[in-house]
């Protein structure tokens, strides 16, 4: 591993010269790719150099502790060793995760999908608490969220929304709320008290783009249509409201949130391209790894992945088997120690795949 680290060092030093070379500079595309590579590369030289160091004062502080020294100064030079000793082990985690391949679609903006399943009203009730939540917690890392298509229920719920959350490494972190929520409660029309269950189900599919997919438009069959919902100006008045038709994958796209028409095309062929490209994404990540299913990252939307009891008061993610009692705060956007650790978990589940554990 180390050989290989130090091979990095070697490309990240060539590198460095490249990008303030005054030639390559002049040739903005070029530059703007051995940038993005050198930026890239810079967490794990980073990581490299301080392991170097760090071991290097491990192996002085062993010198010292073999000569004679008085006792106040021996005492500080154990306490430095045990330090070093337990940065270095530190280290080692943090660059061997640095060292696993990184997933191409994590610093892309994210398409999100979410459908009220089981349930009818209560389902779609629960569907805007998550679409609710999802934009706080965006809100809260001081992402971009842009609202696509909404079909609403009487109650203000969805039967389905679906929105763009638009941030450096959007994806890399909602990529894991894939699947089927469930949610176990007292409906507000249930007059007896009995709790409920119902499910949602949530789609996160990288923003593709042009270069990324596809598509003829040949293929593509447009139709308009009158928008429809609770109130707004435009409903049911003028044919502003878009379908997408792919033919060949057959899958369809409306959207009608916004009044003109050409922005709800622009903002259907967004989705259309991120599910094309998810559809192409996910059959090649089958046809890759059918000997290994992932615990965190199968994106399977029939896989039951997290249930909020409201009873309970408790939110447990069944892939990890992780159970917060803080339904509340995780409502109101709290979702970091969720997420961290189902990105610990796919982490470690890569390491051990690809023989890289300790």
């Amino acid at each position: 591993m180390f050989e290989r680290l130090a091979e990095v060092e070697s490309k990240y030093i060539d590198l460095a010269d490249q990008v303030n070379d005054p030639d390559m500079i002049a040739n903005q595309s070029e530059w703007r790719k051995l940038m993005k590579e050198y930026s890239d590369m810079t967490p794990l030289v980073e990581a490299y150099r301080e392991y170097k160091g760090v071991k290097e004062a491990i192996e002085e502080g062993l010198e010292l502790l073999n000569e004679k020294l008085d006792d106040d100064f021996r005492e500080l030079v154990k306490e430095e060793f045990a330090q070093n000793k337990d940065r270095l082990e530190e280290l080692k985690k943090e660059i061997t995760i640095l060292l696993l391949p990184k997933d191409p679609n994590d610093e892309k903006n994210v398409i999100m999908e979410i459908r009220g399943g089981a349930g009818g009203d209560e389902a779609a009730l629960f569907a805007g608490d998550l679409f609710r939540m999802y934009a706080r917690y965006a809100e809260g890392r001081r992402w971009k969220v842009e609202l696509m298509n909404a079909n609403e229920n009487d109650l203000g719920g969805f039967k389905e929304v679906s929105f763009m959350i638009t941030g450096k490494g959007a994806f890399s972190r909602m990529k894991y709320e894939s699947g089927v929520h469930r949610v176990q409660r007292i409906p507000s029309t249930e007059s007896g008290g009995r709790i409920h269950t119902s499910t949602v189900t949530v789609a996160v599919m990288p923003e593709a783009e042009e270069v990324d997919v596809h598509i003829d438009m040949n293929d593509v069959r447009v139709d308009v249509f009158r928008a429809s919902g609770n109130g707004g100006q435009c409903v049911n008045t003028t044919d502003s409201a878009v379908r997408m038709t792919h033919l060949p994958t057959g899958i369809v796209v409306s959207c009608q949130n916004e009044k003109s028409q050409l922005k709800n095309k622009e903002q259907a062929l967004k989705v259309l391209y991120a599910r094309v490209y998810e559809r192409e994404r996910q059959a090649h990540d089958a046809a890759i790894s059918a000997d290994r299913r992932s615990q965190v990252g199968t994106g399977d939307r029939s896989e039951r992945i997290r249930t909020y009891n409201f009873p309970q008061g408790r939110v447990t993610d069944h892939r990890i088997g992780l159970t917060l009692h803080r339904i509340d705060s995780i409502l109101d956007g709290e979702l970091d120690e969720l997420m961290d650790a189902l990105i610990t978990t796919d982490q470690m589940e890569k390491m051990q795949a690809s023989g890289m554990e300790e």
